[in-house]
């Protein structure tokens, strides 16, 4: 239950306490800990994984983590739940107020990363088990807090943030030239006369490596890139006319289905 700062300049010494702070995570008895880390945009975490599952929520800021034939979004206001033993690595980017959560599930099915929406109430209730190092707390005050979290913790929604990478490195390629410079209007034709095989062939391909048509992982990667340039506070029609929509309400559009709101009341909910 402490909060770990990575942005100072003895980059050395922030990741050896990083790497003392991994081992306290697995070797602690404590049914649920807290850790607060603030990191530096462009920052990289390496490959590694947890004895115990992971709530690892984006107070502030935007995070990718990747495993290996994934990857997920981390906006404002959501969490990654990573389950126990699932490597993963993490990458910022933009500056990052991270609060993750440790615990040990039993008789948890859940086998695979997902992103959840963080209501107020876990939000509140994260925030007061990492703050306990900074003021008294006493014990049966600690045992609800912790137990109306994994009461909480059941409640929060699945939101589609996960993006598939494919296995092919051409069609690797697009995908990540697609994200630089994403656009709502290019088409399984465009992609396929790139990889010089045919519309079926391609469309066949892109299922087999990413288990969703085109159609919806173009969708999804358009709402992966826009996320970091809202959350930045740049005009939602700007944001919305560069990933090729003609419009602002065929974003929108697209943006409510994904996340149940549009996206200025997503941006207000989310005080970005």
């Amino acid at each position: 239950m402490r909060i770990l700062d990575l942005t100072g300049p003895d980059q050395a010494a922030a990741y050896d306490f990083h790497r003392q702070s991994l081992l306290w995570i697995d070797q602690t008895n404590e049914r649920v800990l807290a850790l607060g880390r603030n990191y530096p945009a462009g920052l990289k975490v390496p490959l590694h994984s947890h004895g115990r599952a992971q709530l690892w929520f984006a107070r502030r800021g935007v995070v990718l983590v990747s495993t290996q034939d994934q990857r997920w979004m981390i906006p404002p206001g959501h969490a990654l739940v990573i389950p126990a033993g699932v490597e993963h690595s993490a990458e910022m980017i933009s500056a990052v107020e991270m609060r993750s959560i440790y615990v040990d599930v039993e008789g948890d099915a859940t086998n695979r990363p997902r992103v959840v929406e963080v209501t107020p109430l876990a939000q509140n209730l994260i925030e007061e088990l990492v703050e306990v190092d900074r003021m008294p707390v006493r014990a049966l005050r600690l045992a609800l807090v912790t137990e109306l979290l994994l009461d909480e913790f059941g409640q929060l929604q699945e939101r589609p943030l996960g993006l598939p990478f494919p296995n092919d490195q051409r069609l690797a390629r697009l995908c990540r030239q697609f994200l630089k410079v994403p656009s709502a209007t290019i088409s399984i034709d465009d992609w396929a006369r790139d990889m010089g095989i045919g519309r079926r062939s391609f469309t066949r391909l892109f299922r087999a490596e990413t288990g969703v048509s085109f159609v919806t992982w173009r969708q999804q990667a358009c709402l992966f890139a826009s996320l970091p340039r809202l959350a930045d506070g740049e005009p939602v029609t700007t944001v919305a006319l560069d990933a090729g929509y003609e419009n602002i309400a065929a974003f929108s559009t697209m943006f409510r289905r994904v996340l149940g709101r549009s996206p200025s009341t997503y941006l207000k909910m989310r005080g970005a």
